[in-house]
């Protein structure tokens, strides 16, 4: 079958589904947005590849900003228009599409609608929920109503889909308020890409690259926004500061990290060092050198966001230290499997505590490390989550 896989952020483990699914003789094309800057996996085909398997950027010319939300919005409304273009060239039986926000991703439903095309709706969060909260407190009254008109296209896109898949059964009871049939909803939830990003040595050619220090490393990859709430981190570097040993490496780009940089350097802390996105080939590498790995999620995300980086810190084999809503799923994940401590997202002083707990706590950190690696490899199998998605496209295995 022809089958194109829409995965808007470009993140590594959705490739590697479409990799699979060519693998197994069908026709994919994985198609992602070129001007979003994120953390990206392998997105040019490979020697190895299976011949039936393509990748295509749409690229906008410019970066789509994260705030600026006019300009957002214009460049997401001609981005639908170019992604119905791929579709309608590529011309596929089943679309697979995630991560995609409210209005392109219900130009691709209501194009897959017109002309016989089944549409799978992958939902990574609810971009309309999240939209709305954000708009609302970030411009009033306007705000309101444009999140309310996310939502709205949201539901339309999940009622005119033929499945959708979820990452978390937390998610079912919003669609099947939305009159979402319970039998069109698979759960499937999401992993990292393993074979890439197998356990490295603490010092490897990355830490020494960048010449990390020989005491503890704490370090955080992936997208910070400032409402990931940076403080968090500012705290972290300061602590270290204070106790005289220890460096934060921040792995990231964005708002967030351009605050925490000022702060840093207005605050004279040392303890702190950023730098901007890492090849996904240097990755384990990256994850590798950490004692431990960190991650942040904003309060409001509740259950309605998952962030992909705690799946990947599992691979690596490193304790984890987190700041999230203790109802979300990786933070359950992180808490259920021993893989590191969660504290709420608003609890500065909990959150120190907590990380020179693990630094001072050599055998718990390795065993943190190791709980969650044996999660991974017992979860992270790509044939099997192939097979739970075939389902759901209705192709054959």
């Amino acid at each position: 079958m022809r089958i194109l896989v829409h995965d808007y952020v470009g993140h590594p483990f959705q490739p590697q589904l479409s990799r699979e699914l060519a693998s197994s003789g069908h026709e994919v094309l994985h198609v992602y947005c070129g001007s979003f800057s994120t953390p990206r996996g392998t997105m040019v085909k490979q020697p190895e590849d299976a011949a039936g398997f393509d990748v295509e950027a749409i690229d906008l010319g410019e970066e789509i900003p994260k705030n600026g939300f006019v300009r957002r919005f214009q460049m997401e409304i001609e981005y639908g228009r170019r992604l119905v273009e791929v579709i309608k060239r590529f011309q596929p039986e089943v679309v697979l599409s995630g991560n995609t926000p409210s209005m392109p991703q219900w130009r691709v439903v209501r194009h897959c609608n017109q002309h016989g095309i089944r549409h799978v709706f992958w939902v990574q969060d609810i971009y309309g929920i999240a939209a709305y909260r954000l708009l609302k407190r970030r411009i009033p009254v306007v705000g309101h109503i444009v999140g309310q008109y996310f939502m709205w296209l949201d539901r339309k896109s999940a009622r005119n889909s033929d499945a959708l898949v979820v990452i978390t059964d937390d998610f079912i009871p919003v669609f099947q308020e939305w009159g979402i049939d319970r039998e069109k909803i698979h759960v499937i939830e999401n992993w990292a890409v393993l074979n890439e990003l197998d356990v490295q040595p603490r010092e490897n050619s990355w830490s020494e690259e960048f010449s990390l220090g020989s005491g503890p490393r704490f370090i955080y990859t992936g997208t910070l926004a400032m409402k990931h709430n940076p403080a968090l981190l500012l705290a972290l570097a300061r602590m270290l500061d204070d106790r005289g040993e220890g460096e934060l490496v921040v792995v990231s780009q964005g708002s967030g990290v351009e605050w925490l940089q000022g702060e840093a350097k207005a605050a004279g802390i040392k303890s702190l060092r950023c730098m901007g996105f890492q090849p996904f080939e240097v990755m384990a590498e990256v994850l590798g050198s950490a004692d431990v790995l960190v991650a942040v999620l904003e309060p409001d995300a509740g259950v309605f966001s998952v962030p992909s980086k705690v799946l990947s810190y599992m691979c690596a084999g490193r304790a984890i230290l987190a700041a999230m809503p203790g109802n979300n799923l990786a933070a359950r994940l992180i808490v259920d499997q021993k893989a590191g401590t969660v504290v709420e997202p608003d609890n500065l002083d909990g959150f120190c505590q907590a990380a020179a707990k693990l630094i001072s706590d050599p055998e718990l950190c390795r065993s943190s490390g190791m709980a969650a690696r044996a999660y991974a490899e017992q979860t992270f199998d790509i044939q099997r989550i192939a097979s739970q998605f075939k389902k759901a496209l209705s192709v054959p295995e």
